[in-house]
Order: structure tokens, then C-alpha cells, then sequence
């Protein structure tokens, strides 16, 4: 069972009660949620807003990934966002007053991740290639093209935040 915990997400089998056309969304998340942890530990609170070279930094690629998934399954719910939603989006890549914590970021990616992938276990397969509208402007994309979406964005982000993060520690 321990080399069952070893392969990555996807080899592991089939999530119960998640469509099977959306087990590789739901794969990814997960896969990336184990990821980050893996990364971000032990990682120096100091480097956290950091932007080497002008990139961006850990903080804000840990906000927008949880960000990321939280509009992109809005929208995938025909829901417009909210101008809670609005707001996270607009403070993205900023030092929040309170400086959140690597921890409180990582926790805060873990449940949007768990989240999401509740949300998936209820979608009906009927209702993947219904058009939605996406952002202000209510450009077509489908429900299916808005899940992978959400899914290869956050695996976009996770490989920038691989290397931001080898970078701030200097390997």
C-alpha cells in the first residue's frame, strides 16, 4: 500500500464519484496540492513576496492558483463572480496587512483544491459541453473546457512556482 502513496495521483485509480471524463481534472488538483506541499515546506516566510528577477512571487502564485479554480468553477456553474472573488483577484501578488503565512496560503490551496474536486463528484457528464460565459466580456468556453482549464493553469503555475522557489533557496 506504501507504493500505492508513492505513484503519482493519476496511477493510483479512480477517484470515487467523480465522472470519469473528469478524473484527470480531478487528478491533476490533487496532483498539484501534493506537489506544493512537498515544495513549500520548510519554506522561509521572509521569501514569500519575494519577485527574483522580476517574476512573480511564491505568494502570489499559491494566491492564484487557489484563485484560478475558484472563478473557473464559477463560471463552469453558470455563476458570475462575486465581488468577493473580484477582490482576491485584484489582490493577488500582494502582501496582504496581515502577511499570510505559508501555511495559511498552502491551507488556503488545499481546500479549494478538496473543493473542487467535491464539486466535480457532482457534476452530471450530460452537462460538459454546455457553453458558459466567461469574465465580463462572456466569452464562449464549455463546462469541460473551463475544469481542464482550471486544471493546466494550476499545473502552469506550479511549474513557475518549482522554479521561484529553487531559486529563493539557491538550488
Amino acid at each position: 500500500m506504501a507504493e500505492q502513496h508513492q505513484r503519482e495521483v493519476w496511477l493510483r485509480g479512480p477517484l470515487p464519484n467523480v465522472p470519469a471524463l473528469l478524473q484527470p481534472v480531478a487528478h491533476a488538483l490533487l496532483q498539484a496540492k501534493e506537489e506544493v506541499n512537498r515544495l513549500m515546506a520548510d519554506f522561509p516566510e521572509i521569501y514569500l513576496w519575494i519577485q527574483p528577477v522580476g517574476m512573480a512571487s511564491p505568494g502570489f502564485h499559491l494566491q492564484h492558483m487557489a484563485g484560478v479554480i475558484d472563478r473557473l468553477f464559477t463560471y463552469a456553474q453558470a455563476e458570475p463572480l462575486t465581488q468577493h472573488q473580484m477582490d482576491f483577484l485584484h489582490g493577488e501578488g500582494k502582501a496582504p496587512q496581515n502577511q499570510d503565512s505559508v501555511a495559511a496560503l498552502l491551507d488556503g490551496f488545499a481546500k479549494r483544491v478538496d473543493e473542487a474536486v467535491e464539486k466535480l463528484s457532482a457534476v452530471d457528464e450530460a452537462t460538459l459541453t454546455e457553453v458558459r460565459g466567461v469574465g465580463r466580456a462572456q466569452i464562449p468556453s464549455t463546462v469541460i473546457g473551463l475544469y481542464v482549464h482550471a486544471a493546466e493553469h494550476v499545473m502552469r503555475h506550479l511549474g513557475q512556482l518549482l522554479v521561484t522557489v529553487r531559486m529563493l533557496k539557491g538550488g
